[in-house]
């Protein structure tokens, strides 16, 4: 099973979204290759912002291993499940699909907590909200691996 977390930047959510179902997928042994990228590429090559690295290092996650990418239509090809932050970046990917089946992978990240609903995962760079957008993407974690941990 391959992963790709999407958010704006890929410094804030999507980097913390990436590091918390690593671990868990590391904790039951599960083999899955997880990434994370933006759709804008304004931070292409930079570390997550350093409260996303805090708030990771508060949980027992390490994410100074990971870089800035940008979101690229080639996406499609490798990852069975593209999970977007945000409806804007659900439609900026969507943007990008060569195809309906491409279109499928693509899932509001929130909607396997708040099924149907369409949340988005608040963007915590101005409003310090680190810590409830951990919770929200562990729980989110937690709901993707019973989704799918017998694909």
């Amino acid at each position: 099973m391959n992963v790709l977390m999407v958010c704006l930047g890929n410094i804030c959510r999507s980097p913390l979204a990436e590091g918390i179902l690593k671990q868990k997928c590391k904790e039951k042994g599960l083999d899955w290759e997880i990434d994370s990228a933006g759709t804008s590429g304004w931070h292409v090559g930079e570390l997550p912002d350093p409260r996303s690295i805090t708030t990771a290092k508060k949980n027992g996650i390490d994410i100074t291993d990971q870089r800035s990418r940008k979101f690229v239509a080639a996406d499609f090809s490798h990852y069975d499940l593209i999970l977007a932050m945000d409806s804007s970046n659900y439609q900026d990917i969507n943007k990008l699909a060569p195809d309906e089946a491409s279109k499928d992978k693509v899932k509001l990240i929130l909607n396997f907590v708040f099924p149907d609903q369409n949340r988005p995962v608040p963007d915590p760079y101005y409003n310090n909200g680190f810590d409830h957008v951990y919770g929200l993407l562990d729980t989110a974690c937690d709901r993707i691996i019973e989704s799918y941990r017998h694909i």
